[in-house]
């Protein structure tokens, strides 16, 4: 597979003068690792015996979109809050971090992508663990930094999704109509009063398991946010409506109450924010908008608008 535009092409000396740089250590041997098309991400082996990540983020050259901006170091601090305030969710440890260069060195954990080998088991311990990482209550709704935010939900995602529609638009990349969508079901939106953590990036690839389906690991944490925790249930059903998949194994680990009205109107804004997303960053990738992507996506995104009540 051809690499993302944004990342960077690196070296095994590269991977050991960061190492060097970051942990004071020697690396025995290390390795790029496949799954992601954002950043670099290799496999090292330490002197002293240790197995590590070390994740760096696109040069400088690479275009990326808005949300994107300062992810390396939020991955950090996604990890750091959650293994100091919901202890027992399977998160790596961050060892050493940088903003300029971007790039994290964190523990390795075990197990192996549910890409890899399905279990139901692991999923239903994600939904778990998910519930204990929406107790933390951020300090507003959205993104840090100077990225999309407000003090409220509504007002966040609309921000949000205007964001990605500002860098689709930057890379004349067409998406449907979408101008008063997320205000046409404000009220819906506003019921969400509490800025819970949210992962966001649940998909299968970031999902690990052990060889007896245990969780094992939650990765890739890098693009947190605050907000609704309905935001989480999309990504575990990629591309699908959890809310009609009976007895998902995310949703009974979560113990989540059955789907209302309300619910249903949320999740399938956020399906559409999903959507939107992954068409924008297209681009981003390398990827040409007539490789057939483009269209699969914009498909379920007109799917979703047209079933909206």
């Amino acid at each position: 597979m051809t690499a993302s535009p944004t990342q960077p092409t690196l070296s095994e000396k590269d991977i050991t003068s960061i190492v060097s740089d970051g942990l004071g250590a020697g690396v025995t041997g290390a390795e790029p690792l496949n799954g992601g098309t954002f950043a670099a991400v290799w496999r090292a082996g330490l002197d002293d015996g240790r197995q590590v990540v070390v994740k760096v983020g696109p040069p400088a050259s690479a275009r990326i979109l808005t949300y994107e901006r300062d992810v390396i170091p939020a991955e950090a601090e996604y990890y750091t809050m959650i293994r100091s305030q919901a202890p027992g969710v399977p998160v790596p440890e961050v060892l050493a971090v940088s903003a300029d260069p971007a790039w994290i060195i964190s523990s390795m954990l075990p197990g192996t992508p549910l890409t890899e080998a399905d279990s139901p088991r692991a999923r239903a311990e994600l939904g778990a663990a998910i519930a204990r990482v929406h107790t933390i209550t951020g300090p507003l709704f959205g993104y840090t930094g100077d990225r999309p935010s407000a003090a409220d939900w509504p007002t966040a995602l609309e921000a949000i999704i205007d964001a990605l529609r500002d860098d689709a638009a930057s890379w004349n990349v067409p998406l449907p109509p979408l101008d008063g969508v997320v205000r046409r079901y404000h009220d819906a939106l506003a019921a969400v009063t509490r800025p819970a953590l949210l992962h966001f990036d649940l998909w299968d690839g970031n999902v690990l398991a052990g060889p007896d389906g245990a969780l094992t690991g939650l990765v890739d944490g890098e693009r947190y946010l605050y907000g609704d925790p309905l935001l989480d249930f999309v990504s575990p059903a990629l591309l699908r409506r959890i809310e009609d998949i009976p007895g998902h194994p995310f949703v009974a680990g979560y113990g989540a109450a059955p789907f209302d009205d309300s619910a249903r109107i949320r999740l399938a804004l956020y399906r559409i924010h999903l959507y939107v997303l992954m068409i924008a960053e297209g681009p981003s990738r390398g990827i040409e908008i007539a490789d057939g992507r483009h269209d699969h996506l914009t498909a379920l995104l007109n799917q979703e608008l047209a079933d909206l009540p």
